[in-house]
C-alpha cells in the first residue's frame, strides 16, 4: 500500500512552491519537527553502535580525526555539499538552510543525552527505531516542500547534469562517502545496512502516514 507512492503527499499545510520566503506558520513548523525527528533518528543510530548511515558514518569518520563533534562536522559537510550547488543550478529553500541547522544540533544532543543499549539487542531495535524516525521525518519536511536537502539536492543536480539514473547517482554518493568515512575511522555495521535497505520504505511509510493524517 504505502510502498506504492510515487509522488510527495500535499496536504493543507504544504508550500505551494519549494521557493517560498515568508511559508506559513503551520508549514514552517511542521518542517522544523520534522526535521528534528529525522535527526533524532540519525543520533539514534549511531548511537545504537550498530552502524550510522553512510554521511553520518563520514562525519563520525572526520570527527574521529579532528577535535569536533559529530554533529558539528555534519553541518559542515552539508555546508560544502550546498555549495556544489553553484556548480548544478541547485537553489536552496528555507527548509535546505534549517536542514542543516536542525539535524546537526538532533544529532549532538542525541549523543549528549541518550545512552547505548547494554545488550545486542537493545541495540538493533534502537537502530530499527532510528531508521524509521529518519523515515517519518523524511516524510514531514517533504510534505512541507520548502526545499529539498543538501545532500538530496546534490544528487538531483548531479543527475539533471549526467542524466544517469538517479538509482546510480544515489548509490555513487552513498558508497563514496561510506568508504570515506569507514576508512577515517566512521562504524560501519548492521545499522549501516538496515539504514541502506530500509530507509526507503521508512520515508514512503512516513508519507504515507503523514497524508493520512492530514488527509
Amino acid at each position: 500500500m504505502f510502498l506504492s507512492i510515487k509522488n510527495i503527499p500535499k496536504v493543507s499545510w504544504s508550500s505551494k512552491k519549494p521557493l517560498n520566503l515568508k511559508p506559513k506558520i503551520s508549514t514552517f513548523f511542521y518542517l522544523c519537527i520534522g526535521l528534528g525527528i529525522f535527526g533524532l533518528g540519525e543520533g539514534l543510530l549511531i548511537i545504537s553502535y550498530t552502524g550510522a548511515s553512510p554521511w553520518s558514518v563520514l562525519a563520525q569518520g572526520i570527527s574521529l580525526n579532528i577535535d569536533l563533534s559529530i554533529g558539528l562536522v555534519t553541518f559542515f559537510v552539508s555546508l560544502f555539499a550546498l555549495s556544489l550547488w553553484m556548480f548544478l543550478d541547485q537553489k536552496p529553500g528555507i527548509g535546505t538552510i534549517f536542514n542543516i541547522i536542525i539535524i546537526a544540533a538532533m544529532i549532538d544532543l542525541s549523543l549528549a543525552f541518550v545512552q547505548t543499549p547494554q545488550s545486542y539487542i537493545g541495540q538493533l531495535i534502537m537502530a530499527i527505531v532510528a531508521v524509521l524516525l529518519v523515515g517519518l521525518g523524511s516524510g514531514i519536511y517533504l510534505i512541507a516542500n520548502l526545499g529539498p536537502g543538501p545532500r538530496d539536492g546534490l544528487m538531483t543536480g548531479i543527475q539533471r547534469k549526467t542524466n544517469l539514473p538517479i538509482a546510480v547517482v544515489r548509490a555513487f554518493l552513498e558508497i563514496t562517502v561510506v568508504s570515506i568515512g569507514w576508512y577515517l575511522g566512521g562504524t560501519v555495521g548492521i545499522g549501516t545496512l538496515l539504514f541502506a535497505f530500509g530507509i526507503g520504505p521508512a520515508v514512503a511509510l512516513g508519507l504515507f502516514l503523514v497524508a493520512k493524517t492530514f488527509s
